[in-house]
């Protein structure tokens, strides 16, 4: 198993983590500073502009659209394999991504363009999308289902004519809160009686369109995102033209497998970034805190939890390096098994470290002084986006079960 990455990946990997450490990171405080300036004035649902200022200088270095692979649309991108431990340098900060035009959903939602999209379609929202000029939406969860099941999904998408009606209404819509989102993917169902898995469909709408009404911002145990936000919306008759169907009715699912398989990888890998900040973060405060008569460090429980955190991440981050490596040899579909075991594991990985950190920091890692509460919070979602915990381990079962049946077949 060969998890080395291209001299150009190397390269790049020297190159950005110079440019995290220098531009990016120290940056925190002043986009914190923003943030609360913005939200003291009434008005927290605006571009910032540290990131704005950051994004420039990253695009004048390359070190852009480095996530999309084997388009032509965007040739700096690299593989899978490649581009993981870029990934999870990037996730040591949550905001970090859009700096290098890297971040969800963006980067999924580009790659259904680019992948799925005619060419009209590509030039009036994926070209923007790659020059960092609008953001975008992916509609899919909705709050009346158990969505986990995406065939309970119900936003009705109907054909009337030239164009397609959609009405429903879908919750947690990420990055619909943003002043700049342009344009939305949204799933829904064109065909009640096909299949179960030829039921639905995507299609491209745009953001003004008559008939879409954002209710309101979601909250992630209590943080709202802002400007990015997960937005509750209303779609109701909204009308787009035909051509906006993507791929064609009834291949929602081929196209979500197309989407969620790469951005699954980056999720985990983002998650590793964290919890190696936060395994980082814990060391230092054991180190300089003494209780009891001696530093907190030497007590025999920190070390088995640093120990402990090390190999968590260090396997989470083997696990997510090989199915990076058989979605670029083999396809996503035969690393199916692989993709959904990372998914449980690296979130669960870093929530597990985040969590010793918080804890080793007492007060301090409940509060806003340290990045450790927003942190924990945005890990824990993890276990449910893109698919809980539960329907990822049913299907590492059925496939492990399905050698098994094979072989008592034979």
């Amino acid at each position: 198993m060969d998890l080395t990455p291209s001299p150009r990946a190397l390269e790049l990997h020297r190159q950005l983590h110079a440019f995290l450490q220098e531009r990016v990171w120290p940056m925190e405080a002043a986009y914190a500073k923003e943030d609360a300036a913005n939200r003291a004035a009434g008005n927290p649902w605006q571009p910032s502009a540290v990131i704005e200022g950051l994004k420039a200088e990253a695009r004048a270095q390359g070190l852009w659209n480095l996530f999309l692979p084997n388009s032509p649309h965007a040739p700096e991108g690299l593989s899978n394999l490649d581009y993981a431990p870029l990934c999870e340098l990037m996730g040591r900060m949550y905001w970090s991504p859009e700096v290098f035009n890297c971040s969800a959903p963006d980067t999924g939602n580009m790659e259904v363009l680019a992948r799925y999209a005619g060419g009209a379609q590509q030039a009036r929202w994926l070209a923007p999308l790659l020059d960092g000029r609008i953001r975008s939406a992916f509609l899919m969860t909705e709050p009346a289902v158990a969505s986990s099941d995406a065939t309970n999904l119900q936003c009705a998408i109907r054909r009337d004519g030239d164009d397609y009606v959609i009405d429903g209404r879908k919750w947690y819509a990420s990055g619909a809160g943003d002043p700049r989102c342009e344009v939305y993917i949204v799933m829904g169902i064109t065909d009640a009686n096909a299949a179960p898995h030829q039921r639905h469909s995507m299609i491209v709408v745009p953001a003004d369109t008559r008939g879409i009404r954002v209710n309101r911002a979601m909250d992630v145990y209590g943080y709202d995102d802002a400007p990015h936000g997960h937005m509750d919306i209303d779609l109701v008759d909204v009308r787009v033209p035909a051509a906006n169907m993507l791929l064609g009715e009834g291949r929602g699912f081929e196209i979500a497998q197309g989407r969620l398989g790469p951005g699954r990888i980056h999720h985990c890998m983002r998650a590793i970034g964290m919890g190696e900040r936060a395994l980082e973060a814990m060391c230092g405060r054991l180190a300089s805190r003494h209780a009891f008569g001696r530093a907190i460090a030497d007590q025999s429980i920190w070390r088995e939890r640093i120990a402990e955190s090390r190999c968590l991440l260090d396997q989470a981050r083997l696990m997510v390096l090989n199915a990076a490596r058989m979605m670029d040899t083999v396809g996503n579909k035969a690393a199916r098994a692989e993709i959904a075991m990372i998914k449980v594991v690296a979130p669960q990985a870093a929530e597990k470290v985040i969590d010793w950190a918080v804890q080793a920091h007492g007060a301090a890692g409940v509060s806003q002084d340290t990045f450790l509460a927003k942190a924990w919070a945005h890990n824990r979602t993890l276990r449910l986006a893109d698919g809980p915990d539960e329907v990822h381990r049913d299907t590492i079962a059925k496939l492990e079960l399905k050698k098994y049946a094979a072989k008592d077949a034979a």
